[in-house]
């Protein structure tokens, strides 16, 4: 079975590229003190450009507020206690529990919302940058933000919630003036990419698709959504039928129990809080799927839905360690 780094974090477990002081004792760490500066000399000032233009960073930041759903992981791992930060829903704190050791100590301010954030509770936390690569607000929302600190968004032409892991890591590393560190996190989760891939060789041309059950809908993530990249990292296809539908908008595709067929193919991955729920009970749709009949369906544990949600350099190595093996039983 393929085994990796334990949530201490990636970059202990396996940068031997990179010496972090995240490896040190993170358990110390208060968002009453400053950290030590670990920029690179020379990072700053630095400028960002983005959906919404560009943004300076003037001087390394020690106050950071990170609005984007997985942005805290890639902040967490550069060894930065954010001071606020969102998330998602299935996480009270918004932060995975790949993160505990890192924020240990520290206090946490939870932000509701990435897309319509509460702007008082914000200025509140004086933050000296504000991190919204993995959010969906808009211009409006930029420009409040803005006046409140610097602000880095997600890349121009992205869709909101759709920025690759490896370019995430890279801007959010860049904005605190350690872009080396950024790309050895990078380089440290395609090693493990790579190793998952030769331990599950079975993987690679199947197709597969992560679906998500809602008030009677089902919705498939697409390939620019973490969690069909993560299958698309294992070596699987998502099925034509589903990124045909894709508008280039959004990162997933809606579909009516009726057209439940378009889910079919080798790998039926069920994105849900328990491992027991059934998502073909009560719905004869189902029965002519053949990833059904073939007993090819995966329904994630929570923090298995977290990991491959997050997909972020932090969460990944739990999702390898522990949905890896599933996905592999279920097609033996």
């Amino acid at each position: 079975m393929f085994t990796g780094p334990a949530p201490r974090s990636i970059a202990c477990a396996l940068i031997v590229l990179l010496p972090l002081s995240a490896c040190g004792n993170a358990g110390d760490r208060s968002s009453e003190s400053a950290p030590s500066s670990q920029a690179a000399e020379g990072a700053f000032p630095v400028t960002i450009e983005h959906e919404f233009g560009s943004t300076t960073i003037e001087e390394e930041p020690e106050r950071v507020v990170t609005l984007g759903v997985t942005d805290a992981d890639a902040v967490l791992a550069l060894d930065l206690v954010p001071v606020g930060n969102t998330g998602y829903t299935f996480y009270e704190s918004g932060l995975g529990p790949w993160t505990d050791d890192l924020v240990e100590g520290a206090e946490l301010a939870r932000i509701d919302s990435d897309s319509e954030p509460n702007v008082e509770q914000i200025a509140n936390l004086a933050p000296d940058l504000i991190i919204g690569v993995s959010a969906g607000f808009e211009d409006a929302v930029y420009e409040t933000l803005s006046q409140i600190a610097p602000v880095v968004a997600r890349p121009a032409g992205v869709a909101a919630y759709t920025v690759p892991r490896d370019e995430a890591t890279e801007i959010i590393a860049t904005a605190l003036g350690r872009p080396e560190e950024g790309v050895a996190l990078n380089e440290a989760t395609g090693e493990l990419l790579e190793q998952a891939r030769a331990e599950y060789p079975e993987f690679e041309g199947l197709t597969g698709t992560a679906v998500l059950p809602y008030d009677g809908k089902y919705g498939a993530y697409l390939p620019g959504d973490a969690r069909g990249r993560f299958l698309l990292s294992l070596g699987f296809d998502i099925p034509e039928a589903i990124t045909e539908r894709d508008r280039g908008d959004d990162f997933f595709v809606e579909l009516s129990a009726e057209r439940v067929d378009l889910l079919d193919g080798d790998l039926l991955l069920v994105v849900s809080d328990d491992e027991d729920f059934d998502i073909t009970e009560g719905s004869s749709v189902f029965d002519s799927l053949d990833v059904v009949r073939e007993d090819s369906v995966v329904t994630t544990t929570l923090d298995e839905r977290g990991a491959v949600t997050y997909n972020s350099v932090l969460s990944l190595p739990y999702a390898l360690d522990h949905l890896a093996p599933r996905i592999g039983e279920a097609l033996s």
